[in-house]
C-alpha cells in the first residue's frame, strides 16, 4: 500500500478528516497525522483524550474482503499496532484485549476506532507516547512510562504503518484465519468483565475468537458465551 501522509498540528478528529477526504476521492493509504485532537473519540462515541505528545492518526483502507467482514479489520490494526509496540518495548508484556485495545503490563497504551463509509474503511489509532491520559474506565500507560529510551517520534508512524501494511496485505490475500491466529497468540488471558448491551454483566476468561471476530468467553460458571458487542474490562 502506498501511504500519503498529511500532518496537521491540531484538528477536531483525524477520523473526521479522513472521512471527508474519502468522500472527496482520496486514495487508499491516505493518512492524517495530528499532534493534537480537540474532539477525538473512541468506541461508542466516547471522548478520547488527545493531549499533545502522543500519536494520533487515521488511515483510509479499501478492503478486498466482503463488507460484512470489515469489522474484523480491527484485529488487523490491533496485531499491527501490537507488533509495533513490541518493537518499541522489546522487554515488555504486550497483549491484545478484545475488541480493539493494546495493553502493556495489563494497562491500555493504544486504542483503535473503525468507521465504515461508502468509499472504504477509516481506521483511527491513538498511541500513548509521552502522555498518560487520566481514564476512569481502565488503567493506562505510555511508551515514556514503560521505557527510558524512546525511539524518535518521527519513527513511530512509519513503524506502525509498516506493520499495518504487512498484516493488511495478508488479510486481503489469505482472509481472517492468519490474523485470528496472530491475535489469539497475543490475547490477554487474565480475568475479564463484560457489560453486555442488554445490561447483563458476565465475567470469565478468554477462550478464543470466532470466525466472525466475536469473543468466546469461558464464564466463571464454566459456560461458553459468544459476545459480539459489549464493554470489556481487564482484571477483577
Amino acid at each position: 500500500m502506498n501511504f500519503e501522509i498529511h500532518r496537521v498540528d491540531v484538528t477536531t478528529s483525524t477520523n473526521d478528516d479522513v472521512v471527508r477526504a474519502a468522500k472527496n476521492g482520496a486514495p487508499e493509504g491516505y493518512v492524517v497525522l495530528a499532534m493534537q485532537q480537540k474532539l477525538g473519540r473512541g468506541r461508542m462515541g466516547r471522548p478520547w483524550m488527545s493531549p499533545a505528545g502522543n500519536l494520533y492518526f487515521s488511515v483510509l483502507l479499501k478492503p478486498s474482503m466482503p463488507r460484512q467482514m470489515w469489522g474484523t479489520y480491527s484485529f488487523v490494526l490491533a496485531v499491527a499496532v501490537g507488533d509495533a509496540v513490541k518493537s518499541f518495548l522489546p522487554q515488555a508484556s504486550v497483549e491484545l484485549k478484545w475488541p480493539n485495545d493494546v495493553l502493556v503490563h495489563e494497562k491500555k497504551i493504544s486504542g483503535i476506532l473503525l468507521e465504515a463509509v461508502d468509499q472504504g474503511l477509516v481506521a483511527g489509532i491513538g498511541l500513548n507516547v509521552l502522555m498518560t491520559p487520566d481514564m476512569s474506565r481502565c488503567d493506562v500507560t505510555s511508551l515514556a512510562e514503560e521505557h527510558e529510551a524512546l525511539p524518535p517520534f518521527d519513527n513511530l508512524l512509519p513503524t506502525v504503518l509498516s506493520h499495518l501494511d504487512t498484516w493488511y496485505a495478508r488479510m486481503n490475500a489469505e482472509g481472517f484465519a492468519p490474523i485470528r491466529k496472530a491475535w489469539e497468540v497475543s490475547a490477554y488471558r487474565g480475568p475479564l468483565r463484560v457489560r453486555l448491551p442488554d445490561g447483563r454483566n458476565v465475567s470469565g476468561t478468554f477462550e478464543g475468537l470466532e470466525d466472525d471476530g466475536a469473543l468466546c468467553l469461558k464464564t466463571d460458571k464454566g459456560e461458553k458465551e459468544k459476545i459480539h458487542s459489549g464493554d470489556v474490562f481487564a482484571g477483577l
